[in-house]
Formats: C-alpha cells, structure tokens, sequence
C-alpha cells in the first residue's frame, strides 16, 4: 500500500486527476470504477479542464459507477446518474454505450444487481477503481458489518451514511436503500486509489492506517489487496504518527 499526503484539498484533485489520466493515456481502453459524492467533485472538474485540451481522451474508457440510490429514477436531481452527468459525462468525449450506472427504479432489484455484477465480470473486471473513504469508513455503500466476499446488492443506508448526503436532497429526503458493488467486487480490481479530504476524516483516516482488517471498519479490506494508493490531505492525515516512506508537503 502506497500513501500520498499532500498539502491541501485542490492538491490531492490534482494528484487524482492526473492518476486517472495518465492510466487512461497508457490503456485508452480502460475499465474504470468511478465514485460519487462531495471529494471527487474536485477531481472531476480537474479532468474536465484537462480533457478539453485533448483529443479522444474518454472515447475508448468504459466506467462503472459504484452505486446508486433505490426508489428514485436516473432523472432525480439527488441520484447519482444527474451527479456524474453534471461533474463528469456531459464534458467529455465518453460513448453513451461505454457508461454503467445501477438503474436504482429497476422492477426487480436482484435482477439489477445480477445484471450489473455480470456486466462487470464480461467487461473484464475493473482496471481501477477509484474509492472514497466515508467517515464511518465506508467504500461505495458498504457499511459497517458488510462480509468482505459481498458482491453487488441492495442495501440499507446508516443514519450517518444520509445525514452526510442530505445537502443533495430536497428537505433532506435521502433514500434509505441504495445498490452498491461489494466489496469482493472491489478488491478484483487491478488497481484502487482510496481519497480523503478535511479534518472531519482524520478519524477514520487514522484507523485505517492501523487497525487491523475487520468488517467493522470496510475499507480495512483494501490492506490485502496487492496495489492500492491512499491519497490524503495534510488535515486529514493530522491523526496519524510517521508512516514508513510517507513525508508530508
């Protein structure tokens, strides 16, 4: 496991920004697991001002988001389809058919999840995947608890899980479901990048960096895998003693 600490919240975008393009500039064909919610925005609008000085730099990537809420259509200014067309989709050249979102309004949910997990697994299986680390230390909507073997579902929300994500709601009416990929499904990446930005993830920054792997704490499942980047910001990283080859801006 490698960590990055930089200086602040524009400079960990940028280091992630360019991460993603650079693997997309050595495999143009790429399979990309994307995230959502407020710290990849910078990254986003990084790579939507870097792209627009480029040629055909989506065209061949195929994405994956990592989840999506239950009971509202792709339409709903909250769900998480209008959030990657906004920061994303909408400025670049990616093809409509190269873009992979769990269809939350689906009829038959399990079906969904089958579908999107079989989607994945005839793409080849994610290239990179691109995390957020949430402050009760979850990745995509994999709380607490989740089995590390857990592959796509449905799942139910924490209370703190739609407190952080009330501000896109309107009165804060946050779904209480949402399917995500699981964890096993993550870990089948080749690659992951895990971010956290802001003092409020200096917590749970510091008890990834050393706890021990547990179901209690999901992205404790990301230290078993062979190739994983940590990016953090100095005050998310301010909780955490020296760590061996780690120096900080």
């Amino acid at each position: 496991m490698k960590w990055e600490i930089v200086e602040n919240y524009q400079a960990l975008s940028a280091f992630a920004g360019r991460l993603l393009l650079d693997a997309i500039r050595q495999h143009p064909a790429i399979i990309l697991g994307l995230p959502t919610g407020r710290t990849p925005e910078g990254m986003y609008e990084y790579i939507v001002e870097e792209c627009g000085r480029e040629y055909r730099c989506f065209n061949a990537a195929r994405t994956f988001n990592l989840d999506e809420y239950v009971g509202i259509p792709p339409s709903h200014p909250g769900s998480y389809y209008t959030y990657m067309r906004h920061h994303l989709f909408d400025h670049v050249d990616i093809r409509e058919s190269n873009i992979h979102i769990p269809d939350g309004s689906a009829p038959d949910l399990e079906l969904e999840c089958r579908r999107y997990e079989m989607e994945l697994a005839q793409a080849g299986g994610l290239d990179l995947t691109v995390l957020g680390l949430g402050r009760n230390g979850h990745i995509g909507f994999n709380e607490p608890g989740t089995p590390f073997d857990s592959r796509t579902r449905v799942v139910g929300l924490t209370e703190s899980t739609r407190r952080a994500n009330a501000p896109e709601f309107q009165a804060g009416h946050v779904p209480t479901r949402a399917i995500t990929i699981g964890i096993e499904t993550i870990l089948d990446s080749k690659r992951i990048v895990l971010f956290a930005s802001g003092r409020e993830k200096a917590a749970i920054v510091r008890r990834f960096a050393t706890e021990e792997p547990s179901e209690m704490l999901p992205a404790s499942a990301l230290r078993g895998h062979p190739d994983v980047t940590v990016v953090v910001d100095q005050k998310a990283a301010e909780l955490i003693e020296e760590l061996p080859g780690v120096g900080r801006p």
